[in-house]
């Protein structure tokens, strides 16, 4: 006997086969997948930490070129010498400590729970660079990145990106012109840990004043700038008693 397919049960039948049958295939890629995901993610943390601290592939003014996947874990090892957790009153070593979620961490941290916040000390040519995660908000979503220092609180690099900044915009935060800027820019203004400002009109369109504590402001985009000196001070905040132990000046 032949099924009636114009009836409305054939077709919620028929509906619901394909959800289960869909989503099993689904469920099994995800499973089947999940192990190069988590290993993407891995190089990608990996590729942005070391850009941070000035280890990559950039020539000239060309476009960010980070250290290739087949060579990262190889430089991840080579130039981070220490991976610790700080929890407000000590650091500690802890093995694979940049994988932790910054945004759970740091969310913990500012409302007064107990947070293990990552913390990775690196060193190149025989200079130290002391690395901490960021997290914040820009425009219309969540901004994030890594910011590396030396003992005198003076910026050796800085890696952002977005998740969902305007493009050509505020999505620029994640191209050379705009990251470049922050290298050399001191986080400190009369030894306080005053951050970077990303401001507007600043008359220093070449950012040569690096005793200013800010960078040119990318255009049509004051607030996610705006939201990266937010990251970067509250970020600071958080880290300042360890901050305090190593610096120098």
């Amino acid at each position: 006997m032949a099924m009636n397919t114009e009836k409305n049960s054939y077709t919620v039948i028929f509906a619901a086969i394909m959800v289960v049958v869909v989503g099993s295939i689904l469920a099994f890629l995800a499973t089947g997948l999940k192990p190069r995901i988590d290993e993407n993610e891995r190089f990608e943390k990996q590729q942005n930490i070391l850009y941070a601290m000035g280890v990559n592939q950039n020539e000239g003014d060309g476009d960010v070129a980070f250290v290739p996947t087949t060579d990262v874990e190889g430089a991840f090892s080579k130039y981070i010498t220490q991976q610790l957790v700080w929890d407000g009153t000590e650091a500690v070593q802890k093995e694979n400590a940049y994988l932790i979620d910054v945004q759970k961490a740091l969310a913990d941290a500012k409302s007064g729970k107990d947070a293990e916040l990552p913390l990775l000390i690196g060193e190149k040519d025989g200079e130290k660079y002391y690395i901490i995660p960021m997290y914040g908000k820009g425009l219309w979503d969540a901004i994030w990145g890594y910011i590396s220092l030396d003992e005198n609180m003076e910026v050796k690099g800085v890696f952002f990106d977005h998740k969902g900044e305007t493009p050509g915009l505020g999505s620029n935060i994640n191209q050379r012109f705009f990251m470049d800027d922050f290298k050399g820019e001191s986080v400190l203004n009369n030894g306080a840990y005053e951050g970077i400002a990303v401001a507007k009109g600043n008359n220093d369109p070449l950012n040569n004043d690096k005793e200013d504590n800010a960078v040119d402001a990318l255009a049509g985009a004051t607030i996610t700038g705006n939201g990266i000196a937010a990251m970067i001070k509250e970020s600071l905040k958080l880290y300042k008693p360890y901050l305090e132990t190593i610096r120098t000046n």
